[in-house]
């Protein structure tokens, strides 16, 4: 074992109990006061220069160590979703309808261990900024922090983020350079037709034989407007319309979720989507209002730092337990925008594939957003070895 991931794991304990006392109490994007509170003590108490306020409720640590001029950040997220928590844990949410379903609790509390010993042991020469993140889950907290000025005012030559995936082993590193996860634009149609007797269709513009046309239609740009070998998720997962079997109802209303891992398709998707929506509703003698909204772009991790990243997860856990070129995920991720504006990498801690090692009651391989779904404690020494050599490596005097 590594002598930092020996002697992070020698204290571990005390931040898995924060880690659950932060699972006990979730709070919900740009509510995370408790939380934010908790990370700022904790950074205050250790010496670092503490910024509250970047995006409502983000933290920001800064410690300065000997006269390297290098600038590293490292981010954490901290929001939990409105789930409501099935695990049945002694640690489980007290919040109702609110949960750490995506393990940010788990990433803000490595991040925490990785601060404490830095603080205490780090040998490294440079600036050291910790985010700790509100509002990832949807609401673009990234970016809300950056136009508060948090590059403006805590520059980094490159940036790193980790995330926990269930299904992998546990503690195992995986990293991808290039794109590794999908843009996400949410789209919003509203179909208006003429309203009618259902008797006597023909006397009415309907708008649901409308939308079923474009349903159907829109499967067609994936398949014949995208290039196989490149990856487009349209999904349709709302289609709502009338209330009686014998009306014609006057509006019809989707919404869609698409998904690409390329730039490029990403617009092209948008051009085709449009061109069709207004095309199918036209021939159908409909008017279409299409609600175009782009959210976070494609996850793309440079080079040179995800091959920086990658030797220091061997160095870490050897070479057995790390996945060099993972598969691109068609989820999404607001740290995204913080790698549009400085170089850096994202990478994933396996939080347990269904091997029975007794943890949590086997709660380690449950995917995240699932109200079965808990932080596997182990990894926690594993993520903050990982920060602790990454700093020390990248900061190195």
């Amino acid at each position: 074992m590594h002598p930092i991931l020996q002697t992070v794991t020698a204290q571990a304990d005390e931040f898995v109990s924060i880690r659950r006392d932060i699972h006990r109490n979730p709070e919900l994007g740009f509510q995370e006061f408790r939380t934010s509170d908790l990370v700022a003590h904790c950074l205050a108490q250790w010496g670092y220069e503490v910024e509250r306020g970047l995006g409502g409720t983000g933290v920001v640590g800064q410690l300065r160590r000997g006269a390297g001029a290098r600038r590293l950040g490292l981010r954490a997220d901290m929001d939990a979703l409105p789930i409501q928590e099935a695990t049945g844990l002694e640690h489980a949410s007290r919040n109702e309808g609110v949960m750490h379903a995506c393990g940010h609790d788990g990433h803000t509390a490595m991040l925490l261990a990785a601060a404490h010993h830095l603080a205490r042991d780090g040998d490294f020469s440079g600036t050291l900024n910790l985010i700790f993140q509100p509002a990832e889950e949807g609401l673009g907290g990234a970016k809300r922090m950056m136009e508060d000025g948090l590059f403006r005012k805590y520059p980094c030559d490159a940036i790193f983020a980790m995330h926990n995936m269930p299904g992998h082993p546990q503690g195992h590193l995986l990293l991808r350079d290039g794109p590794a996860m999908a843009s996400s634009d949410n789209v919003t149609i509203v179909l208006e037709g003429v309203g009618g007797h259902g008797a006597v269709p023909h006397r009415a513009a309907d708008p649901i034989v409308a939308g079923s046309a474009i349903v159907l239609g829109l499967q067609s740009i994936v398949a014949r407007n995208i290039d196989p070998l490149h990856m487009a998720v349209i999904t349709v997962g709302a289609f709502n319309a009338g209330k009686a079997n014998n009306v014609i109802p006057q509006t019809a209303t989707l919404k869609l979720s698409v998904r690409a891992l390329d730039r490029e398709v990403r617009d092209t998707l948008q051009a085709r989507i449009t061109e069709l929506v207004h095309s199918q509703a036209a021939s159908y003698q409909v008017r279409a209002a299409i609600d175009y909204q782009r959210g976070y772009p494609v996850l793309v991790n440079t080079p040179a730092e995800t091959d920086f990243a990658r030797q220091v997860a061997v160095e870490l856990v050897g070479a057995a337990k790390v996945d060099p070129q993972t598969r691109p995920l068609t989820g999404s991720e607001d740290f995204a925008f913080m790698l549009e504006e400085v170089p850096g990498s994202y990478l994933l801690v396996g939080n347990g594939d269904g091997s029975p090692d007794g943890f949590n009651s086997g709660h380690g391989a449950c995917m995240v957003h699932n109200p079965g779904y808990d932080f596997n404690d182990h990894s926690l020494p594993v993520g903050a070895a990982y920060w602790v050599l990454l700093a020390q490596r990248y900061l190195a005097g």
